[in-house]
């Protein structure tokens, strides 16, 4: 892309963090500076900057934005991980800049380039699952817009067109702030993938058709279990999918995976303002005082996740051991013979 999603600005322009205003595109390609803390949870908030991994990334470099500064550090951190409670990357990218700047060391913006290595990563296990010819349908925006790289589900749907095995990629809106018709539409468009979006409700019809190979989507947080916190709607793909029997693919990094989180009830889900719903663009499209039930995540359990591949590996069959191998293995993406280090587990 030739507008990154995130970048560092040193003086003179900063020290400041520069954001591709997500809630504006396709339309309009702006940038919000943010020059301090405050603003930068503000954005944080109003999804100027989302997606699990890009959170991270966002995260770590609030906490060296606050350190810059010369602001309370710690305090900072703090109100950056509070900033959106579900997608765990968020905290763990600013915990890490936190315990960095508290050992004396130079902040490692080396986190957008490991980010970038585990796109790849993930991208390359995750095409072994693809299907030649693949007709494939994500939900929400996993692309370049929430990643160092290419993105999580995004980055292996790209893989699948490199290799001449994407057929077709059909993207859910994803209401109520139509991530998918908005920036997954946009960045389908810029790698010219073959490509429709259609409304969340019709993901039904187009399943029992049977023109979907795949479900492939990202997560904000895995349980040790492995249930799935994902954008709202991924729940009902994965029953749907399951019931067309589809296979349904998580891709995710390592650092999604929260093994504090026994399970998919002790995931706390955001509940967001109800003005998402019954607006839509800024028009009202339900009566004036209408409240509205508005998660901005649900959660899938173990059981409908087909697999989750990450940069390590593929967890197949989703298990709370399977997991733990991946996630408690060496920090790093291949083994010695340029092999993946974690194989696949098959049932």
């Amino acid at each position: 892309m030739e507008t990154p999603a995130l970048r560092w600005l040193d003086p003179p322009e900063g020290p400041a963090v520069a954001l591709l205003d997500q809630t504006r595109l396709p339309a309009i390609e702006a940038v919000v500076t943010c020059t301090d803390v405050p603003s930068l949870v503000d954005a944080m908030r109003r999804l100027v900057v989302r997606g699990a991994p890009m959170l991270g990334v966002a995260g770590a470099f609030g906490v060296a934005l606050a350190a810059y500064r010369g602001d309370d550090v710690a305090a900072a951190a703090a109100a950056i991980e509070s900033a959106r409670p579900t997608a765990v990357n968020l905290g763990w990218g600013a915990r890490r800049a936190l315990a960095a700047y508290e050992q004396a060391r130079h902040h490692d913006r080396g986190r957008d380039a490991q980010d970038a290595a585990a796109s790849a990563a993930m991208a390359r296990h995750g095409l072994t699952l693809v299907p030649p010819g693949a007709r494939v349908l994500t939900h929400c925006n996993t692309g370049a817009l929430v990643s160092g790289g290419e993105g999580t589900a995004f980055a292996v749907i790209l893989a699948a067109h490199r290799a001449g095995r994407l057929t077709q990629l059909w993207i859910d809106e994803t209401r109520p702030l139509l991530q998918g018709a908005r920036l997954t539409a946009y960045e389908a468009r810029q790698a010219g993938l073959p490509h429709a979006v259609l409304a969340d409700a019709a993901a039904a019809s187009l399943l029992a058709s049977g023109a979907v190979d795949i479900v492939l989507t990202g997560a904000d947080r895995i349980a040790a279990d492995g249930s799935v916190a994902n954008k709202v709607g991924t729940y009902g793909l994965a029953v749907l999918a399951r019931h067309h029997r589809v296979p349904l693919v998580v891709v995710a990094p390592v650092s999604t995976v929260d093994t504090g989180t026994p399970d998919g009830a002790a995931i706390e889900v955001e509940r967001r303002p109800p003005e998402e719903v019954t607006s839509l663009a800024g028009v009202p499209v339900a009566p004036a005082g209408t409240d509205a039930y508005n998660p901005a995540f649900d959660v899938t359990p173990p059981a409908l996740i087909t697999a989750i591949v990450t940069e390590r590996g593929i967890a197949q069959p989703v298990s709370a051991g399977t997991l733990r191998v991946l996630v408690t293995g060496p920090d790093r993406l291949d083994g010695p013979s340029g092999d993946v280090y974690v194989e696949r587990w098959v049932s």
